[in-house]
């Protein structure tokens, strides 16, 4: 066993070697010189959806990270390796695969024939170098008993926002696998404080958004080259899906945001044309298993995580099937009563949730986890304009789509579902629930219990943290915990008597390395649906 002890600082930091002087310098365009020698691993490596024998592995090739075209029209061979140890004395897996030019010259190779809940290192060599080494992780066997998993949940990573030193920190946690639950790029232009953050140019500037296969590749591109996420990267296996940014801000399935107009705005036959880079684009950068359909504006990649008898993790899509926004008001912000009437409105469309109820109520795991998007649990306020009277509501989230919420949680509670969580961002603050059956009675029964994790560096404006904190003891009771001033993300461990949940937050983004620290945990035992401060 000493030979899978490596020193994780010191393995992370040649992890992104490679990547950090590129990183450095933003959006800065490799020169035709350079391109010619440049290592073809700029983006590091990164591995995902961990099975008890297989493991996606990911890296993609390039010259200018910003010129897919710069790389050869032809596919490239990329060997690869997984190996018991660091030094890859013990090699239990190899083989090549092509780099396709279509698909950015990027590799998805799923592995398979390994161990379960077993550490591996794994490598990529293409044109005569080595890829920097990454470590994975096996999901226990499917009749398996585990008695712990370590589990991080990261989103929402506005790279014009500031730095991301919450990487840095969940690399150097002790963790099973990372679920990211969405935003993992934005598309707005380029307009930052920090003139190294700078978003890449798309080729139609003044509209704020991405629109061209280009576009979202060379955005994916410039977040990938980040040392703090490529080292995150190289640390562990991610499950990862996406939310609204990774096309474009409230989209609802073909439905173009509500605010635009004149250029912005696009009809459901172009908008298609939109989602169908940003889906390629995103496959083309994530260590994912689902197969992406060259062309397509449909993607599935709701899919299902076992983890032996322990926990099952429903990781959920709910941007591509979903309804409309009920209102059509401004930033899908407007009256309660809009979202509480929505009886045909779905945030997962129909398939999809009769997967997801199939999988709660044929689970036999201890723990049931749903990892989505977008915040499950109610949440009431004032109109943030002061113009009207009345409670309102953010119905971009599950708000909007009331009874869809109310069938879920009547079923977690008809069905007996062994303690039911559920696992959100998009709100870029952390927010602790319990979720009844009646949240207008605080007295109703608890069905289940929600972490929302904040943001790695996206904002959350300092009015709405000191109004929440005012009024969340009188309109939304059942809020355990707030907080939405702090950067960060969420370590649970979770056992066979609980899942604990610590908030894992940095002082400020203003910087590339920060500490982090706990700023306080939360836990609910099993058997006993409810949050407990610990």
């Amino acid at each position: 066993m000493a030979d899978h002890v490596v020193d994780r600082r010191r393995f992370l930091a040649g992890a992104a070697t490679l990547a950090g002087a590129a990183a450095l310098g933003g959006a800065t365009r490799t020169s035709p010189a350079a391109a010619d020698t440049a290592p073809p691993f700029l983006l590091g490596v990164a591995s995902g959806d961990p099975l008890p024998d297989a493991v996606v592995l990911w890296t993609r090739l390039v010259r200018d990270p910003f010129a897919a075209g710069s790389m050869p029209s032809h596919p490239v061979e990329v060997g690869w390796e997984v190996a018991q140890d660091a030094g890859f004395r013990r090699v239990v897996r190899r083989g090549a695969a092509l780099a396709q030019p279509a698909l950015a010259h990027s590799v998805h190779v799923d592995v398979g024939g390994l161990q379960p809940a077993r550490e591996y290192f794994y490598r990529f060599r293409s044109r005569g170098q080595l890829s920097p080494v990454g470590r994975t992780r096996t999901a226990p066997a499917r009749w398996a008993d585990p008695q712990r998993l370590r589990a991080g949940i990261v989103n929402c990573q506005d790279y014009q926002n500031g730095y991301w030193p919450a990487y840095r920190g969940l690399a150097d946690e002790d963790l099973d696998v990372v679920f990211h639950l969405g935003d993992y790029i934005y598309e707005y232009d380029p307009q930052s404080a920090f003139p190294d953050r700078l978003h890449t140019t798309p080729e139609r500037p003044g509209i704020d958004q991405l629109l061209t296969l280009s576009d979202y590749r060379n955005r994916h591109a410039q977040y990938k080259l980040d040392p703090a996420l490529q080292a995150a990267h190289a640390a562990f296996p991610w499950i990862a899906t996406w939310d609204d940014h990774e096309t474009e801000n409230n989209y609802a399935n073909l439905i173009d945001e509500i605010d635009d107009s004149g250029a912005k705005l696009q009809p459901p036959a172009e908008f298609a044309g939109e989602r169908a880079h940003a889906y390629q684009a995103y496959y083309e950068h994530m260590p994912i298993r689902p197969r992406y359909r060259l062309g397509s504006p449909d993607f599935r990649i709701y899919r299902r995580f076992d983890y032996g008898s322990l926990a099952r993790f429903s990781v959920l899509d709910t941007r591509q099937y979903r309804t409309d926004q009920p209102g059509g008001f401004p930033q899908d912000i407007g009256p309660a009563a809009a979202g509480q009437g929505n009886t045909a409105g779905t945030l997962t469309g129909g398939e999809q949730e009769q997967w997801l109820d199939a999988g709660l109520t044929g689970s036999g795991a201890l723990w049931n986890v749903i990892a989505q998007q977008v915040m499950v649990s109610r949440l009431r306020f004032p109109d943030p304009t002061g113009r009207f009277p009345g409670i309102f509501a953010n119905l971009d989230q599950w708000d909007g789509y009331a009874p869809q919420r109310a069938r879920l949680l009547g079923l977690l509670d008809a069905a007996g579902v062994s303690n039911p969580v559920v696992l959100a961002g998009d709100i870029h603050s952390a927010w602790f629930s319990d979720l009844k059956l009646n949240f207008d009675d605080p007295s109703s029964k608890t069905v289940a219990v929600e972490f929302v994790a904040t943001s790695i560096s996206s904002d959350f404006p300092v009015a709405f943290d000191v109004g929440f904190k005012q009024i969340n003891p009188l309109l939304n009771p059942h809020v355990r915990y707030f907080e939405g001033l702090k950067r960060g993300y969420l370590r649970c461990t979770v056992d066979r008597q609980a899942w604990r949940t610590d908030a894992r937050v940095v002082d400020t983004i203003a910087v590339r390395e920060a500490p982090v620290h706990t700023a306080v945990s939360f836990a609910v035992e099993a058997g006993q649906p409810g949050l407990v401060p610990v």
